[in-house]
């Protein structure tokens, strides 16, 4: 069964201490665009996410968003700037003895954490050095998750792109049928008209059945839709058999539904009975919906 191009798929799980958090989400594209959201510190996992979902997905626009957190609190490091602590506090206390014998003898040196905690460069919070392919592996096993879920939804999407399409084929056949019925009646019906008018024209004069069976007959050629109906016979039985195909058969879908139209134009074109004509406009309708539909289908 074909698949949706367009898909979500979410997974969450605490892995070796990290909350890991994957999510796939796709819409429709003519090809395949990747494109990743991660962490600053993780932009190496971009290349292998991609290289993680070739084979899943051929065509649409991709994108993978991965969240992770240590709820613990070990993937920071703080580190005290003891040099510059102690600066601060020579500072300050230089100052206090200066100021607080002449100017201001109300000072009391109640230097603080607290108070230094305050200054800037006194402490400074960096990310502690991590194992890369430790990382991967953890993501990895989140990815997979959501990849099954992104996958599934695809498929049921597609499940039901796949009965709306051959809805649309069975009714399409059924107009085709309907042509292929009126069309011998077509020839009959003008070489009726032909000797009537024929008959009107030459009045008391008898006219020649030669004729008429030649006209008849050039009338026929140029107005025959056989190898046009048989085409497009085949054409939708290749359909049907493409939505049972477990592979991308969008591009393949497209180009049957463009040669399905010129088939149905030429019938259009040659088509000499206003019942075909208005057959055929309804058959326009109905391939123009099947094409707008496989737009959506990998």
């Amino acid at each position: 069964m074909p698949k949706s191009m367009t898909g979500y798929g979410r997974a969450q799980s605490i892995v070796d201490g990290r909350d890991v958090l994957v999510e796939i989400r796709a819409v429709n594209h003519r090809y395949y665009e990747f494109s990743a959201r991660l962490p600053r510190t993780c932009l190496y996992l971009e290349e292998k996410l991609k290289s993680f979902l070739n084979g899943q997905v051929a065509r649409g626009k991709v994108e993978v968003s991965v969240t992770i957190t240590r709820p613990d609190g070990r993937d920071a490091q703080i580190v005290v700037n003891r040099s510059v602590a102690e600066g601060y506090v020579q500072a300050l206390r230089t100052l206090n003895r200066e100021l607080g014998d002449e100017h201001a003898p109300w000072l009391k040196d109640d230097i603080s954490l607290t108070s230094l905690l305050r200054l800037p460069e006194v402490f400074s919070v960096t990310k502690a050095q991590e194992d890369e392919d430790a990382i991967w592996a953890q993501v990895s096993e989140v990815a997979a998750g959501a990849l099954d879920a992104f996958v599934s939804m695809r498929r049921c999407e597609g499940a039901r792109l796949a009965e709306d399409l051959s809805g649309k084929l069975a009714l399409l056949e059924s107009m085709l049928v309907q042509i292929e019925s009126i069309a011998p009646s077509v020839v009959d019906q003008y070489r009726e008209r032909l000797l009537a008018k024929l008959s009107e024209v030459l009045k008391d004069t008898a006219v020649e059945p030669q004729r008429i069976l030649t006209e008849a007959a050039i009338f026929a050629e140029k107005t025959a839709i056989d190898e046009e109906t048989v085409r497009l016979h085949s054409h939708i039985a290749q359909f049907r058999a493409l939505l049972q195909e477990d592979q991308p058969i969008g591009r393949k879908l497209d180009f049957l539904v463009q040669e399905m139209n010129r088939e149905v134009n030429t019938i259009g074109s040659k088509a000499q009975d206003l019942s075909i004509t208005r057959l055929v406009v309804d058959m326009k309708s109905e391939i123009e919906k099947i094409r707008e539909q496989i737009q959506n289908i990998e």
